[in-house]
């Protein structure tokens, strides 16, 4: 059996994604709170998209989370998968005669 781990399939984000992911976040928060500020409203309203603004962000978040949860999942199944396969392969002997 072989000792070799199967390589690392889930691509790596560069620091400068991960640094451009979230200026762009906190650009666009900022945005939205500035404009919501500087609104000719009552503060009602202004209370209202505030609250629908969050609840945006908390459910995109949620959607994030989930669909890597489903992602990671669906890496550890094919993984088990992968390392049956090899064991299987390991242990085959095609010179073995059948009884």
């Amino acid at each position: 059996m072989s000792n070799t781990s199967a390589p690392n399939t889930t691509p790596a984000t560069t620091a400068a994604f991960h640094m451009q992911a979230m200026l762009s976040f906190g650009v666009s928060l900022a945005a939205v709170v500035v404009g919501t500020v500087y609104l000719p409203v009552d503060g009602w309203v202004k209370a209202f998209l505030a609250i629908a603004v969050l609840y945006a962000i908390t459910s995109a978040f949620t959607l994030a989370k989930c669909v890597r949860d489903r992602q990671e999942s669906l890496t550890v199944v094919n993984r088990v998968d992968q390392a049956r396969v090899e064991k299987l392969l390991a242990e085959h002997d095609p010179f073995r005669s059948v009884a």
